[in-house]
């Protein structure tokens, strides 16, 4: 019994010293961003452009079809055709296809 509470105790203080210590940055933390940002940025802008914009295109796209054959069934239905869900989902399928020409620029 002695034994087990002799490591709990120099597991605590132990444990206790390396929590205690302080780490310094060496150089400057903004600098290391900006270089890890300017190394990776390519492959970000590969991925995104190549991966991530054409799979929010196509979510977009089956959602706007979907989105045309309700309204179109609402519209046999009560003679009425809403336009606004249609509008915007256009809206921001034209901004993601049109994204990668630009927003790399803004970033």
């Amino acid at each position: 019994m002695k034994k087990k509470t002799l490591i709990a105790l120099i597991t605590a203080a132990v444990m206790t010293a390396f929590g205690g210590l302080t780490a310094y940055a060496s150089g400057d933390v903004a600098g290391a961003v900006e270089g890890t940002w300017t190394t990776a940025r390519a492959q970000v802008v590969s991925v995104v452009d190549n991966v991530i914009f054409p799979v929010i295109d196509v979510i977009l796209a089956v959602l706007l079809f979907v989105k045309i054959a309700l309204a179109y069934l609402d519209y046999r239905k009560h003679g009425q055709l809403e336009w606004t869900p249609i509008a915007i989902i256009f809206g921001c399928l034209i901004f993601t296809l049109t994204a990668p020409l630009y927003i790399w620029s803004i970033v």
